[in-house]
Formats: structure tokens, sequence, C-alpha cells
């Protein structure tokens, strides 16, 4: 007998179809395998694919967990905003607060009800500051990405930071050298291996946009995503990096910015990141943003 599953395809980061980052969202992953999982996220072939499962505790309201076409991560932000979102939509949610079981912990998930539509914050992972990227290690990584130490930010060091998922953060000076990286995503795959670290968000704060303070990419070939067109973990990381690096100025309670991502691949998108500081230092991330249904349908297997 056929097992029958609600799957969805949801940009997320957006309200224009066809823009911002895809994820596939099955709402009732009750039943499914490792394997099957795996299976389904490489067909779909987004970078991320999200599965709800029923609770089994009263600490969170559903068990999410977070595909790539070749593996499984802790956690993800777009997908995290896609699976929320079709959840909302399915369960005709008012305005509320649910927990979902992740790789990174149990995290809160805000569900805001707006004329009929939804906007999703979410609530990012433990903030952690880990190595600095230097030496031959710098080395690698410029010359993979193709750029020059000139083209780097001065002042800001090259340091893997996490919010669950961890991402480098390399800062270069013009929005130019931004949309024109080539990288050679072999020499980023080899060196994810020695860092310990997949994802590389390299982001400018030359901006011809008024209200947008970031502009950035992320690749993170390591798991088989070459580039992430809009990637919550990334800005969020970035947002608690600025505070802890006195790269921006803030009242040392909220510090809020918008990013612009993924216009380099005509996929792109807006995230809202507020990071809580207490004691000139951050203690919480959110990211939140809005999302659109691409298609539902359903899958037999």
């Amino acid at each position: 007998m056929s097992r029958k599953y609600n799957l969805y395809q949801i940009d997320s980061f957006t309200k224009e179809k066809f823009t911002g980052n895809p994820a596939g969202v099955i709402t009732n992953a009750d039943g499914l395998t490792d394997n099957e999982m795996q299976q389904i996220a490489r067909e779909l072939n987004n970078s991320e694919t999200a599965f709800i499962f029923s609770s089994s505790s009263n600490e969170y309201d559903a068990n999410v967990r977070f595909f790539t076409p070749t593996s499984e991560v802790p956690i993800c932000g777009h997908a995290t905003i896609a699976s929320h979102y079709a959840r909302a939509v399915e369960k005709g949610l008012d305005s509320s607060r649910v927990y979902h079981r992740t790789g990174a912990g149990i995290l809160p998930v805000d569900v805001i009800k707006e004329k009929d539509d939804y906007k999703i914050v979410m609530t990012q992972g433990k903030i952690e500051f880990g190595q600095f990227i230097d030496g031959t290690n710098k080395e690698e990584l410029i010359s993979a990405l193709n750029i020059t130490s000139s083209d780097l930010l001065e002042n800001c060091k090259i340091q893997i930071v996490s919010t669950g998922h961890s991402k480098v953060m390399i800062g270069i000076k013009n929005i130019e050298t931004l949309n024109s990286l080539q990288p050679n995503f072999d020499a980023l795959s080899k060196l994810s291996k020695n860092i310990k670290c997949n994802g590389y968000y390299v982001f400018t704060v030359d901006s011809i946009d008024s209200d947008i303070l970031i502009h950035g990419r992320m690749f993170a070939p390591a798991i088989g995503i070459n580039e992430d067109p809009v990637t919550g973990n990334a800005n969020g990381p970035l947002g608690a990096y600025l505070v802890h690096h006195n790269l921006i100025k803030h009242d040392n309670s909220i510090f809020k910015f918008k990013a612009k991502q993924g216009e380099a691949i005509k996929r792109a998108g807006v995230i809202e990141v507020e990071v809580k500081i207490e004691d000139n230092e951050p203690v919480e991330v959110k990211v939140s943003g809005s999302a659109v249904i691409i298609f539902k349908s359903e899958l037999l297997l």
C-alpha cells in the first residue's frame, strides 16, 4: 500500500515567485527513513529540503530535519522559514510561538499572521566564534575565491562563526567584486575538510540600497551546494560577528539590519536580522522573512 506525503516547493525570503531561496518541505514526514529523506532531497535538488515529524514530547511542537542533496545538516534558515510557513498555511495558524526540535537543539519559531499571510521569525542556536582563518588556509581561501588580499575589508578578520551551522565570514570591499566572484569549488571543498567548516559567506557593506546594510553570496560545495541563494544561517552569524568585532554602531540592546543575497544568480531575497546584545556582546540572533508557495503536490511511496 502506497504512502502519501504532502510535498511543497516554497521560495523563502521573498514574496515574488521564482526568487529568494527555494526549499522542499514534507509536512507529514512520519514514517520516512533516513535513506528515503536523502533520496527525496536529491530528487528535488534544492539546497535543502525540510521534513516535519510529529512531536513525541511536551517540549516541542514539531521535529524538523534538514537534508541537502548529499547530506543531513543540523539546521537551515530558509528551510525553517519554508517549513513553518507551510505548516502555518496547512493548520490555519494565528500569530503564535511554536518550538521545533532540530539538530541545533529545541528552538522557538514565531509565526506572525499579517493580512491572511505569514511572516516567520526564526530564533537561531547558540552563538559560537570559531577559529580565525589565517596563514596557509587564508592564502588557499583567497586563491579559491579568485580574489586578492587587497579585495578584503580592512580590520575584518576572516573567522568561522556559528548559530547552529557554522560559516566562514569573509568581508570584501566592493559589490562589483562580490557579484563577479567565480570560485574554484573543488578548492573550497578541499579547504572545508581542513578547517572543518563547509560554508563560505562573502559579504560587503558596499550597498547601493539605502535600507540594505549587507550584500552577500554563500558557497558550500562540500555539502553539494555550490551557491546558496539566500542564507539564514549565514546572515544570522554575520550579525553576531559584526557586533562582536565592533564593526557597527549599536545601542547595546538590539542591532537590526537587512541583508540582500542571491542577486548574482538572479534569485534575490531579503533577510531581516535582529541581534540581542548584552555588555556589548551578541547573546541571541533572530532571522525573519516572508515566503511564497510555488507548488503543492502529493508524493507517493
